[in-house]
């Protein structure tokens, strides 16, 4: 699985404490040898977000990723569950 980062990931990212790095990292070490496993929590989302799909990061950290094909992953946020979804 490639992963590509979408600018407003990476600016997102860049504002994470050091511990919620970690915790995302360990988290995409998983994503990267089975983008289903179970602690990911791997779904797809409805309303405004229809088209993605959301994983757990680590804590209350969330992903929502576009899938480009069974290969590639475009991550294009990462929040709070309560930041995301409001």
């Amino acid at each position: 699985m490639k992963i590509i980062l979408h600018r407003n990931f990476k600016k997102q990212y860049k504002k994470l404490r050091n511990g919620e790095r970690r915790r995302f990292r360990e988290q995409i070490n998983l994503f990267l040898k089975n983008p289903f496993h179970p602690l990911l929590n791997n779904h797809s989302l409805r309303g405004e977000y229809r088209s993605y799909r959301s994983i757990n990061a680590g804590g209350d950290l969330r992903v929502i990723y576009e899938e480009i094909d069974s290969h590639v992953a475009h991550f294009i946020t990462i929040d709070t569950h309560s930041n995301l979804y409001e």
